[in-house]
Formats: structure tokens, sequence, C-alpha cells
């Protein structure tokens, strides 16, 4: 089975996998955010994050592998009444990041990305973003391993703050933490987990 194969079956299940209200750590952002600004929502999935943005005022690029997914996306945001431009992209054969495009980029749990490709990756997500344009991550540190309730199984696909400090240690107003809390998103994400948040300027 291939991993749009894998993905599409995951999505294709009824209800939104991950649920339809925004990730945690995002909603706790939202006074860094204002109306007009250009957001992308990497991986976004079935839409809850990208909707979300987009309910605060902001103009929302959805990126995700899964078309399932996007469509999902779509009709969430319609149910909400909001709008968000959506587009199918397989990030690890090389999406074409433009150049200083976004005011904000969003990644909440996007780890599906071997090394190499994940440094592509937040290469990418560092040419996407404009100058003082604002950073928002969200992953799994190593020891969600011993929790299980969700994200990759593979060590060297989870996050650390030396990792991301690797990547983005030269953003202003940066802040990376660390720590442990229960999560309910969904059927993804559920139970207690090992967190790291990144909020950063470019």
């Amino acid at each position: 089975m291939s991993e749009l194969e894998r993905w599409e079956g995951r999505f294709a299940a009824p209800g939104y996998l991950f649920g339809t209200e925004p990730n945690a750590f995002l909603a706790r952002q939202a006074g860094l955010l204002r109306p007009g600004l250009k957001a992308l929502s990497v991986a976004d999935g079935d839409g809850r994050n990208g909707v979300w943005l987009a309910q605060q005022g902001l103009d929302v690029h959805s990126v995700d592998f899964s078309p399932t997914a996007l469509a999902k996306a779509e009709k969430l945001a319609a149910g909400r009444g909001v709008a968000i431009r959506t587009e199918q992209a397989d990030l690890l054969a090389g999406w074409a990041w433009p150049v200083e495009a976004y005011d904000v980029i969003v990644g909440i749990f996007f780890q599906f990305a071997p090394p190499p490709q994940r440094a592509a990756i937040f290469n990418g997500i560092r040419q996407a973003l404009k100058p003082g344009g604002l950073l928002l991550i969200e992953g799994y540190g190593p020891k969600q391993l011993e929790y299980g309730t969700g994200g990759p199984k593979q060590l060297d696909q989870l996050y650390t703050k030396d990792l991301l400090m690797e990547f983005f240690g030269d953003f202003s107003e940066l802040s990376i933490e660390e720590y442990d809390a229960e999560v309910d998103e969904g059927e993804g994400h559920v139970g207690m987990s090992a967190l790291i948040d990144l909020v950063g300027r470019k």
C-alpha cells in the first residue's frame, strides 16, 4: 500500500479524523493573528486548523497530500461560512515552495518526513515565510514513543529542541516549549502526549 493509499483510507472513514476543532496550541496563539494575513497550513488534513484560521479572518492556503482530506476541509469551511484555498501537494516529492509569500505558516503534527525530506520541508517553510512572518509549529517529542497516542513510530521523525533550533534558531521572538499534556483531537490524537511547540518570527 502506498502512503497516498494509506492516508486516503484513513481520511475516507466517516467523520473527521482529527476532529473539527482547532489544535489547542494553535488556538492559544489567536492573539498573534490579524484579519487579512496570508496563511499557509502545512499538511492541513481534513481542515480543522485551516478553517479555524479562516474564521479568524486570515486568507488561508490549505495544503495536503490527500484529496479526500481536502474535500472534507472544503466542506467544513463551507459549513462554517468561510473560504479556504486547497491544494493537493506531495511535500515529500518536492513541492515548489513560493518565496516570501505568507505572513503566517502553521505546521501541526506534520511528522511524516524522514530527516532528509524534513530538512527540505523546513527550508521550504523558511523560504515561503515573509520577513517578520509568524511560524507556528507543534509536534511530538521522543517520549511520545512511550505514550503511543499518535504520531510517527520512528524516533528520527520526532522533534527535539535542538532539532528545531538548528533550522529556526535565528528567528526572533522565538519560544520553544517541551511538555506533556492530554490531547483530545478526533480519533487521530487522543491521550497523554509528549509535545513540543515553536513560536517565532522570521
